[in-house]
């Protein structure tokens, strides 16, 4: 499985791409940051956030694309810019028919480090070893887009079983249709 890990962000979004299954070794593809200046104008950065995303698409072919899910934080602008990139980074892959996966901070941060509550050091320190990288990746955005790509490529199995499970429950439960009811009439 390839997946393409995007840690969503106006002035810096994080891009990772890493391949393998759930209980073998992992390999990253590649990482970086799509960057854009603070004092463009909004439409201008998400052209950007779009062309970067676009070619990472375009030179790795990922099956999946994992993007962090966007939680409240305290700076309103800072979330409307991650949900806005994050929104450019689920358009690109839909637009390919890419099945998009999203992962909360703390799920990420629990499927690689073991804790939901691990800071940004315990997270790079994990990508460093469980990709076998000589290095944790810098910046942070980069080691998060990996992690967001290893946690889907973990969970994914596990989610796809659920998933089936619940649609054979539904397609086995015995359907009960109600008798349609005549509206109410006024009286008077």
């Amino acid at each position: 499985m390839r997946v393409l890990g995007v840690d969503p962000g106006l002035t810096r979004c994080g891009i990772g791409v890493v391949e393998g299954v759930a209980g073998r070794p992992l390999t990253m593809l590649g990482v970086g940051v799509v960057r854009t200046p603070a004092n463009a104008e909004l439409g201008h950065r998400l052209v950007a956030v779009e062309q970067g995303i676009e070619q990472w698409l375009d030179e790795h072919r990922p099956e999946y694309v994992a993007v962090e899910r966007v939680f409240s934080q305290h700076n309103v602008r800072t979330v409307m810019g991650t949900a806005q990139a994050s929104a450019v980074a689920i358009l690109c892959a839909s637009r390919r028919g890419i099945p998009v996966a999203l992962h909360t901070p703390s799920e990420v941060k629990a499927a690689v480090t073991g804790s939901g509550r691990a800071d940004k050091a315990q997270v790079g320190a994990m990508v460093t070893r469980l990709l076998r990288l000589a290095e944790p990746p810098k910046p942070a955005d980069a080691a998060d887009a990996l992690a967001l790509a290893i946690c889907h490529i973990w969970r994914a199995p596990a989610q796809n079983r659920l998933q089936q499970a619940v649609a054979l429950h539904a397609s086995k439960a015995p359907r009960t249709l109600k008798a349609p009811t005549a509206p109410k009439g006024r009286t008077t």
